[in-house]
Order: C-alpha cells, then sequence, then structure tokens
C-alpha cells in the first residue's frame, strides 16, 4: 500500500446514521462514497485518509482496508496474516495491538483470532505489540470473511481537542454533527439550543458556519505509520476555509456551571466571538434577534423510574415556548420515547431509524418551520 495506491477507506458511524454521514461525505467530494452497515466507504490512497480524518465531522474513525480474505480455521488465518504486506503500512519500531471480533464464522473465538495475527505482525515485521499501543490493527471475521484494517485515527474523531468539560449524558461531537445535517443545517442560519449542556451543538453549529475544520486542534494515529508524509501533512492542514458566520450560535441552560462550561469550551474551540451562552430556564427563551433558523436540543431521556411525569411537564413546556414564539424557526428534538416528543405538541415530520447513544436507542424528531 504505498502512499499514491487506491484502496477501500472506511468511515464508521453510529447505525442508523450511515444515510447523512453519505450525505457529509459527498458534499466534502471524496470518490466513491456508498453508505454500508455502520459507516460509509471511499476509495483513495493515504492523502484521502489524512483529509477523512481532518474534514468529516459524522464519522467515528476512519480505517484503512488493508486486505480482505476467506479463512474457516486458526491454522489458515496464521499462514493469510504473515502475506498481509505489514512492512509497507506500520513501523517496525512502533508498538502496535490487534483487536478482533468475529460473527457468524467458524472462527468464533476473537481472542485467538487476535493473538494469531499479532503473532504474524511480530514474527515478520518485528514491531513490538502493546496492549497501550496507539496504532491498532482490527479483524473483523465475519461469514468466514476476514477482513483486516488498520485504525488511523487513534481515539474517537468526537474528541475534537477542545472539549474539557462536559455534563452528565454529552452527545458525541460527531452525532450532533450529523443531526444538525438531519435538521437541515447548512451553515448559514443561526442556530439555538435551550438545554445547552456541554455546548455540543452551538460550538457544532459554530464551527460548521465558520468552516472550521473538526480535526484542526488534535493528533492521530496515521502519523505514526509508514505512509505519513509530515511535510505534506503540514501543507493540508495549513490550507485555511475559515469564514466568518453570516449568523450568530446560541446556548441556554438553567444550570449555571453548564453555561460556564459551554463559555469554556467555546473559547477552546476559537468560536466565542460568534456564540452566545446564557443562563434561562425553558419558559425564558425568546428568539435572538434577525432571521429564524434552526432551534435544537437534546432534552433529559428519563431512564429513571418516576421522572418521566416531571419530563411530561418539562416537554409540554418546551412545545408551549416554541409554538408560541418561535414562528418560522425549525426545531430538531433528540429523544428516547416517542411519547416525550409528542408531549411537546409539535408537528413532527416522519422519523428516522433510532441510533444507539449512551446505552440507549434515541430518534431525531424533526419539524418544517413553525407556523
Amino acid at each position: 500500500m504505498k502512499r499514491d495506491e487506491s484502496f477501500e477507506i472506511f468511515l464508521a458511524t453510529a447505525p442508523g446514521l450511515e444515510a447523512l454521514l453519505l450525505e457529509e461525505v459527498r458534499g466534502k467530494g471524496f470518490n466513491h462514497p456508498r453508505a454500508v452497515p455502520g459507516g460509509v466507504t471511499i476509495r483513495g490512497g493515504w492523502p484521502e485518509v489524512w483529509r477523512a480524518n481532518l474534514w468529516v465531522r459524522g464519522a467515528g474513525r476512519v480505517l484503512a482496508r488493508l486486505d480482505s480474505f476467506r479463512v474457516t480455521h486458526l491454522a489458515q488465518l496464521d499462514a493469510r496474516a504473515r502475506r498481509v504486506p505489514w512492512a509497507e503500512v506500520l513501523r517496525p519500531d512502533t508498538p502496535f495491538r490487534v483487536e478482533a471480533t468475529c460473527a457468524a464464522s467458524r472462527i468464533y473465538h476473537s481472542g485467538a483470532a487476535a493473538e494469531r495475527i499479532a503473532t504474524a505482525i511480530r514474527e515478520t515485521l518485528g514491531a513490538p505489540e502493546s496492549a497501550e499501543a496507539e496504532v491498532l490493527v482490527r479483524a473483523r471475521i465475519e461469514h468466514d470473511t476476514c477482513t483486516i484494517s488498520v485504525d488511523t485515527s487513534g481515539p474517537s474523531l468526537h474528541k475534537r481537542g477542545y472539549k474539557e468539560a462536559v455534563n452528565a449524558a454529552p452527545m458525541r461531537e460527531t452525532m450532533a454533527s450529523l443531526f444538525l445535517l438531519g435538521c437541515g443545517y447548512r451553515g448559514a442560519e443561526p442556530v439555538l439550543d435551550p438545554m445547552c449542556g456541554s455546548g455540543t451543538f452551538v460550538i457544532e453549529a459554530a464551527e460548521i458556519a465558520a468552516r472550521l475544520n473538526p480535526g484542526r486542534a488534535r493528533s492521530f494515529a496515521f502519523e505514526r505509520l509508514v505512509s505519513f508524509d509530515p511535510e505534506a501533512w503540514g501543507r493540508m492542514r495549513e490550507v485555511r476555509s475559515a469564514r466568518t458566520p453570516p449568523a450568530r450560535f446560541h446556548g441556554s441552560d438553567r444550570d449555571a456551571g453548564a453555561v460556564a462550561m459551554s463559555r469554556a469550551n467555546a473559547a477552546r474551540a476559537g468560536v466565542t466571538d460568534f456564540t452566545e451562552f446564557r443562563q434561562a430556564t425553558i419558559s425564558e427563551i425568546v428568539p435572538p434577534e434577525g432571521p429564524p433558523g434552526l432551534v435544537i436540543a437534546n432534552p433529559p431521556y428519563g431512564t429513571r423510574l418516576g421522572d418521566r411525569g416531571e419530563l411530561s411537564a418539562l416537554y409540554r413546556a418546551f412545545g408551549q415556548t416554541l409554538r408560541s414564539r418561535f414562528s418560522g424557526w425549525r426545531v430538531g428534538i433528540v429523544a428516547a420515547e416517542p411519547a416525550l416528543a409528542h408531549a411537546t405538541g409539535l408537528p413532527f415530520l416522519p422519523v428516522g431509524a433510532p441510533v444507539p447513544h449512551g446505552g440507549l436507542r434515541v430518534s431525531l424528531f424533526r419539524t418544517e418551520a413553525l407556523p
């Protein structure tokens, strides 16, 4: 896998969000994007891997596909893993680790599969194995086909590099960006989150509008691979596409700590100049000056017994405030319980597939512009 060689690249997302990730990836000009279960595949070389990590907001990680082959027993896996061109990808002086998953295959022991592949790498390349290594080789054996990839991202891509403070149930930035896209947000209108928590929706919306690359403030595992070219990567990172957004982005929360947290995170992200956060209850929110835009919120889900009645009242009050004051605004609400979302009394569009989030399954409830 030379630097200019084309191969398959897999961009992972939560199941249920593949179509939205495909829309984003298409919009950013990647070659041959295709939605598959759990993500989107594209074709390209290592520069496309770097670009996907740097640019794509909705992907949780970027995997470079190294090889794929049929396998039915561990001895066969051992022999086949030794033929993977490891020296073209991994450095002999850089620690690695292997993770494997098995499904509907004659090889069913993922630990044994990972061990065989790790041994093949150690003995053919000489690289050291370490449980803490940043370089991760992933193997998926499904229906007796083994696909081997290298995780080029390192820590999950929702870790943008600016959020030190989070609240109790944070929404991942990757998911927040796709929900914004699902609400039709493209960076040209104001956004308000009246339950802003640590500011994720507001900061993501501001970054999209300012055309700031999501990966601009962090490092990646691909920097430890053979194919990495520091000068070419430096040139790619230096390209400045930033602009002053045409709108402002607003967050509020009844909790003063959440407001302080959001301001601190916005400052680290470099979007303080076009974001505003204030302490306010749901009944106190009013539209900011200027044209209408998008209200988006991730309200409490009510997973504990006894929460339901209190939350129904919160959702009802939220809906009443929006219907009475936010004419012309679209609304997006992330909810685990359809009954709670519908307690708002808002005219929701058809709802897509639920998405796993924090041990629950949540859905995005959307409206057109409110009358």
